[in-house]
């Protein structure tokens, strides 16, 4: 599955800082040190109702991880999956009687224009469920002969008590973690299983479903958790930097997958950190698919609304925190690129050097983008009362907020 196309990241003079960035594995700031190469897995989506702003929201956070790290001079290798094949695209295309996998193709399509319009850093490996079945499957063989997995009515569980690190992601207690494995695509009340929170590997076929040969499993096809272990443990190998994705997905997703991956390995950890943006809302409760109440960044984009002006929007809230989506909040950041965009027009204007450094000091610090932003909003209000006689100025502020913040001006 090929990815989007890539836009330019300007060099900036000097070098930039180490991220210090929040761990909720440790529930507390971890400075990254990774080598020469840095390497990111970040969860993608499920390719129904794309991309909504809580999807933007997630993808600028790690856009903005990648753009640190390149400005340290180091490589990134940014593994990036789509959920092709699962329940709830599967309930959609059936509710809405289309071909599942024409409407994944469709939404993937969309997913992929709207990251251009963004100007979000493509992923160098951009894997689907369905092309990485073939690589599954003997995973899940390996976990059923080693005693970690187990099966039930044909379909195949991993078995939770297996990996003696477990809960060391979301360090949830055992009911929460019952309660949210139902709310999350989990079956915690099925009858016969070793442990309620026990999660499927590989279900069996079921009648009017896609299926995929098994070899020993028999047919039928994966379950969530195994996907991203495998293309993740494939593309990137065991303790890569950053897992990264939406705070919904700490448990169950990120939990079940380092345990498969650790019973897989015998290794820990799965990642250096576990990394987790916050949620958007709308009208007061999170933006959701299954209330309907989303936020388009395709449909903004046909409204005429500039792209940039949406990814200030993103920019404007700390990627941690959870956040509303409104119209007065759009419309503060279609009238923050106008100022920008009029001072960095101008020929000269105050010294930047400074504004290099306070905004790559910003982003370090656990991606503190709003910072970032009132940096260069005290620019161009300097710019605004002819606060300097600097010819290059203009020009260093416009690369740095390209190259940092992905917007061009």
């Amino acid at each position: 599955m090929h990815a989007w196309p890539a836009s330019e990241v300007p060099a900036l003079p000097g070098k930039g800082r180490d991220l210090r960035i929040h761990d909720t594995a440790t529930g507390g700031p971890v400075t990254l040190d990774p080598g020469p190469v840095a390497r990111i897995y970040v969860c993608g989506i499920t390719p129904y109702d794309a991309t909504h702003m809580g999807h933007a929201a997630t993808y600028n956070a790690f856009d903005l991880v990648q753009r640190v790290w390149l400005d340290t001079k180091r490589q990134v290798h940014y593994v990036q999956n789509v959920t092709d094949v699962d329940d709830p695209l599967l309930e959609r295309a059936n509710r809405d009687g289309q071909d599942w996998t024409e409407l994944a193709e469709r939404e993937t399509s969309l997913f992929r224009e709207d990251m251009t319009a963004l100007r979000m850093l493509p992923p160098q490996h951009y894997i689907g469920a369905v092309e990485a079945i073939p690589g599954i499957v003997p995973l899940v063989e390996r976990l059923r002969d080693a005693g970690a997995a187990y099966e039930l009515d044909g379909d195949v569980y991993f078995s939770v008590e297996s990996d003696p690190h477990f809960g060391g992601v979301s360090h949830l207690d055992a009911e929460a973690m019952r309660l949210l494995s139902a709310e999350r695509g989990g079956d915690p009340e099925r009858p016969g299983k070793k442990n309620p929170l026990d999660p499927m590997l590989w279900m069996a076929a079921r009648e009017g479903e896609p299926r995929w040969d098994g070899r020993s499993l028999g047919p039928g096809r994966p379950g969530w958790h195994i996907e991203c272990v495998a293309i993740a443990l494939d593309h990137l190998g065991m303790g890569f930097d950053v897992q990264g994705g939406g705070s919904d997905l700490a448990f169950p997703h990120h939990e079940m997958g380092a345990s498969h991956a650790h019973a897989l390995t015998g290794e820990h950890p799965y990642a250096k950190a576990y990394v987790h943006a916050g949620m958007v809302a709308l009208h007061g409760e999170k933006m959701s698919k299954s209330k309907g109440n989303l936020v388009f960044v395709s449909a903004l984009r046909r409204q005429g609304v500039d792209p940039a002006a949406i990814r200030l929007t993103l920019l404007a809230h700390h990627y941690r925190s959870d956040w509303e989506w409104t119209d007065a909040v759009l419309d503060e950041a279609v009238e923050r690129l106008a100022r920008w965009r009029a001072a960095v027009s101008r020929p000269d204007g105050p010294p930047a050097d400074a504004l290099v450094e306070e905004v790559r000091a910003a982003l370090a610090d656990d991606l503190d983008a709003p910072a970032a932003l009132r940096a260069v909003d005290r620019w161009a209000a300097l710019q605004e009362r002819g606060g300097g006689t600097d010819e290059g100025a203009p020009g260093v502020v416009s690369r740095t907020v390209d190259a940092l913040l992905g917007v061009a001006l």
